[in-house]
């Protein structure tokens, strides 16, 4: 109460005296004030438009950098990893190893746009709907590192491996040449390979991811249910419209006369490896591996493809991988490849991919044209040759297999009978498919071993309702004119190797706007005929 009784002057006192200012001075100070007010909104404005525009900058590079038709890939990348790494196989791997950290943070390149979902390139394959007939051969991604960001390059089959059942180091380095005046490769690997098991985890791993991220869990329960088809994808892409090849092999060890310890490395390998695949690729085409394209004789690959079948048939999934064998091109007789298509019927694989490199040097393109001296001394390297020279051999033996496939299984001529016997014509053979046969008689068949009786009819045709062989190719396609006369041939798919290691990441997306663009003149052409013709 005694505050409240101050004198007023007292209390007057003790407020706060407001310094007196000249209105000249209060008038400069507010003009400064106002000054640096409109400064530091102009400097807000110009480090806001700054950063839109370096934000946008970086976007745009961003979705450049990161999009397979920018021209970077074919004319900076491929010939920057060619000067710093001289050796091809190096080469690759780092290509390799880029891809991965690239695909870790989000920048690996991919297909931008939605061309693939109007369907215009769309092919039926095995019961899936491919969003495009484009793939990649087998010797890319050999170890299953980089299956997803090869799928989003915009292919829509993608082939892993060869894998073998036990880890091996290859044929000696170095082992990888280039001819880049054909844009053309001589390797001799010799199925290099991590074994089975290991990219068998490595592919396992990778379901268990898309099974965590799509709300099922990292258990085994959850690997299991995307595996048999709950997850709406195919098990081995788990993306809609693509697959994922699996190729096993034989190991270099493993004698090609000893068939039972042939069926036993590629069946075992499938045992690890299958469950994670579209489609299982049976390797017996590679020129590299000692003995290994005596397995095309009829005999041997019949029991060889009718023990991966058998393994594919105990697989832990519900629906089945698909089986195809890749043949050789330099196997071209019309006695080789009905063999071939004598034992792709018989032991019931899917389909047949046609191609793989060459033994033979072909002539260098354009004709005439001279190789440099470096080249011509490569040119005498052992291994595989691939590149453009292949073409034309490729599409005549699509075509060639196509043909053979199409007849269906051959038929035996029945042998005679009584008078009495019945007169249905048909005879019967039992055959072994479950217990191994020995080495030096096919039909040398255990008694006591379960057996499947097969009939046939001597002069019938094929069964109407059988599913028709599958055919993939490779060897030699680096265009969209030469895949659209690959699959004209018979091909549902066409696949690139070498035309990827030299085209760079853009290759496919430029292959498939090739086909577009031919497409749509073809059609020009016919409403402009018809045009003429008054139809």
């Amino acid at each position: 109460m005694r505050a409240l009784r101050m004198r007023p002057s007292i209390a007057r006192a003790r407020l706060p005296q407001r310094p007196f200012l000249h209105p000249t001075r209060s008038a400069t100070i507010a003009a400064n004030e106002a000054a640096t007010n409109a400064q530091s909104t102009g400097a807000r404005t110009k480090n806001f438009v700054h950063g839109t525009l370096l934000a946008i900058g970086l976007s745009s590079g961003y979705l450049y950098v990161t999009d397979t038709r920018s021209s970077i890939h074919e004319w900076l990348v491929v010939p920057a990893l060619r000067q710093i790494y001289p050796d091809g196989e190096d080469a690759h791997h780092a290509g390799t190893r880029m891809l991965v950290a690239l695909h870790s943070f989000g920048m690996n390149p991919r297909e931008r746009g939605d061309a693939d979902t109007k369907g215009d390139l769309a092919v039926e394959v095995f019961g899936h709907t491919l969003a495009n007939p484009i793939g990649t051969s087998a010797g890319i991604d050999k170890g299953a590192e980089v299956p997803t960001p090869l799928l989003e390059l915009g292919a829509s089959v993608v082939e892993v491996g060869a894998i073998t059942l036990l880890p091996q180091e290859g044929n000696p380095k170095p082992r990888v040449f280039r001819l880049p005046s054909q844009n053309a490769l001589i390797n001799r690997y010799g199925f290099n390979s991590e074994g089975a098991e290991t990219v068998a985890q490595r592919l396992r791993q990778r379901v268990r991811e898309f099974a965590y991220h799509e709300g099922f869990g990292l258990s085994e329960e959850a690997e299991r249910a995307v595996l048999n088809g709950e997850a709406g994808v195919p098990p081995g892409s788990l993306k809609q419209g693509r697959l994922v090849a699996v190729q096993v092999a034989k190991n270099k060890t493993t004698s090609e006369n000893d068939i039972d310890a042939v069926v036993h490395d590629y069946a075992t390998a499938v045992a690890h490896v299958g469950k994670y695949a579209d489609i299982l690729v049976v390797n017996v085409s590679s020129p590299n591996t000692p003995g290994l394209r005596t397995l095309q004789n009829a005999e041997p690959l019949t029991r060889l493809l009718s023990g991966v079948v058998g393994a594919v048939n105990k697989l832990d999934r519900k629906t089945k991988p698909a089986i195809m064998v890749k043949v050789s091109p330099d196997e071209d007789s019309e006695e080789q490849i009905s063999g071939i298509v004598e034992a792709v019927w018989d032991s019931g694989v899917d389909g047949v991919i046609v191609g793989n490199t060459t033994k033979k040097r072909p002539d260098p393109l354009p004709v005439g044209y001279q190789l440099p001296a470096a080249e011509a001394k490569i040119l005498l390297e052992q291994g595989g040759y691939s590149g453009p020279q292949m073409f034309e051999r490729t599409l005549a033996l699509v075509s060639k297999y196509r043909k053979a496939l199409d007849a269906g299984p051959r038929q035996l001529p029945a042998p005679s009978k009584p008078e009495s016997s019945s007169s249905s014509d048909m005879t019967t053979t039992t055959v072994d498919l479950d217990t191994p046969a020995p080495t030096s008689a096919f039909n040398d068949l255990s008694e006591s071993a379960p057996q499947v009786t097969v009939q046939s009819t001597p002069d019938a045709a094929p069964a109407p309702n059988a599913p028709r062989k599958v055919i993939f190719a490779t060897g030699g396609i680096t265009n969209g004119r030469q895949a659209r006369e690959i699959l004209d041939a018979g091909a549902s798919v066409a696949q690139v190797y070498t035309a990827l290691i030299y085209g760079g990441a853009g290759t496919i997306s430029r292959i498939k706007q090739e086909m577009r663009d031919e497409a749509a003149k073809q059609k020009t052409a016919t409403k402009n005929e018809e045009t003429v013709t008054g139809r």
